[in-house]
């Protein structure tokens, strides 16, 4: 801690069963200062915001503010501390007016009934400390995402905090709302604020911000200004790559794909405030990579692809010919399977059984008229263990009992079991240990030699490199480049992630 930090977190240690979120974590913001705290999924963002504003306590490490110890032990005592969260989604009332917004929990009683006008005068302060020009008296609902959002921010300002922390301010926002809340961000460090920044948008963070802390799997990385950092090198410390001159790492796929009609095509598909102009097309044997960090796109792809949300620009084929309202339903019956990047939270079903978990897109396909007989789904259940070397004593055991390199075996086996010609794998390989991820890329070449096709979107660049035929690179919910087998190299696709240029 310097004496001009005006907040300063010290060893930070936090520990969840079967990991450790935060080892050893330092992080200080000055009075006067934007602070991008930047890292990839894991990384340890959400958890050390968390124990910073008071939502989860650390069990290791001490927090300073303005040189006195705190241990704030709920997030309304960080609060009345001066440290103020304003979170992704705008978590207000739009059926209330702004003022009653930005003075929830905060009301002014009298007698009988509210005091009215001087909860509109402080809620009129609160936004004219944003140059925030708007009538607070009409219903939140009234006004676009980005007012929203600065009502958020005008709610956590009228008790003057010392900290404010925002967490993914602008994800919803188009680019003139983003200039709008940068605007304001700066008028608030200019007065002396302190503002940690978390956001995924590269041009976002180097636009705003005056220092930066990466962390990555739990642990410090790197701190430094915005400036003496650069794009190239905050890529390479959240994906952790070291920076090697003319390194270009490719590990070819031994068997070339062979030719074929193509099973999926996209042709600038794209989702309003999600993803837009997206090109890409497998076809048997290939392996595509969706390549790019967190925020880019890479899931919202996927999600299109497999027909989980609808586009609303661009068109797709499959199998040659286009198709219109696609839907998941559609996709599994032509023959498309898809492992979610969450597979406790989207992907198995903890309370069911390991064989439960395995048949169940085999049983939808079937439908209810044609159920497979319990001696079928066991021996079913066992071949695809056999397969797949899944560690378990008995196909009926708990899924949630599993290792989670095993739980991701078994959303791949739930996927195989019905034989399909495009497996769409999201993170397959994340938070599982070496040996199962090794188990996991083998699986992916031996699917692929054998004529299936895979789109997989992957934060670990050099297993994406490994398996992949062709890589497509995105960036900010765009697509860059796609880049053949020849020229998917390392070093240029972390250029392209960095600067978003080819």
């Amino acid at each position: 801690m310097t004496p001009e930090d005006l907040l300063s977190l010290r060893k930070i240690v936090k520990r969840f069963p079967g990991m450790v979120a935060l080892d050893n974590v330092d992080f200080s913001l000055r009075a006067g200062e934007i602070h991008a705290l930047m890292g990839e999924n894991g990384a340890g963002k959400s958890t050390l915001i968390k124990v910073m504003t008071g939502a989860l306590p650390c069990e290791g490490g001490e927090i300073v503010l303005e040189g006195q110890e705190i241990k704030p032990r709920s997030t309304f005592e960080a609060a009345n501390l001066g440290i103020r969260p304003v979170y992704q989604e705008v978590n207000l009332a739009p059926n209330l007016s702004v003022a009653e917004n930005i003075c929830l929990g905060q009301f002014h009683f009298q007698r009988v009934g509210l005091g009215w006008k001087q909860m509109v005068v402080q809620a009129e302060n609160a936004v004219e400390k944003l140059a925030l020009h708007i009538d607070v008296r009409r219903p939140l609902s009234d006004f676009s995402v980005a007012i929203q959002q600065m009502v958020a921010i005008a709610r956590a300002m009228a008790v003057t905090p010392k900290v404010l922390v925002l967490d993914e301010p602008t994800s919803s926002l188009d680019s003139a709302e983003v200039e709008q809340v940068f605007t304001v961000m700066r008028r608030l460090r200019d007065n002396g604020l302190g503002i940690v920044f978390v956001s995924h948008f590269l041009d976002q963070v180097f636009a705003v911000s005056d220092r930066i802390t990466v962390l990555r799997n739990g642990k410090l990385i790197a701190v430094d200004t915005a400036a003496a950092m650069g794009p190239k090198t905050l890529v390479r410390h959240m994906i952790g790559r070291g920076e090697t001159e003319g390194e270009r790492t490719r590990q070819t796929p031994s068997i070339q794909p062979p030719s074929g009609k193509s099973l999926i095509k996209a042709i600038g598909i794209g989702k309003r405030s999600t993803i837009s102009d997206v090109d890409v097309s497998v076809s048997p044997g290939e392996v595509i990579g969706l390549a790019g960090l967190l925020g880019s796109g890479r899931t919202e792809t996927l999600r299109l692809l497999f027909g989980e949300d609808h586009c609303d620009s661009g068109r797709l084929e499959v199998n040659g010919k286009q198709v219109s309202r696609w839907n998941c339903r559609r996709a599994i019956q032509s023959g498309f399977g898809f492992c979610t990047e969450d597979r406790k939270v989207s992907g198995i079903v903890p309370e069911l059984s390991v064989r439960e978990n395995i048949l169940i897109a085999l049983q939808a396909r079937r439908n209810l008229f044609a159920p497979l007989s319990l001696k079928q789904q066991r021996e079913t259940a066992n071949r695809m263990v056999k397969l797949l070397n899944i560690a378990t004593t008995d196909v009926d055991k708990p899924i949630q009992f599993l290792s989670g390199g095993n739980q991701q075996k078994c959303l791949l086996a739930r996927w195989l079991v019905t034989e399909p010609t495009l497996l769409l794998l999201d993170e397959p390989t994340r938070g599982i240990d070496v040996g199962a991820k090794q188990e996991i890329l083998d699986l992916i070449e031996d699917l692929r030699a054998k004529g299936m096709g895979l789109i997989i979107a992957d934060s670990e660049l050099r297993e994406l490199l490994r398996v992949a035929t062709g890589v497509v690179v995105l960036r900010d919910r765009k697509l860059i480049q796609y880049l053949g087998a020849s020229e998917a190299h390392e070093d240029a696709i972390l250029s392209m992630m960095a600067e978003g240029s080819a």
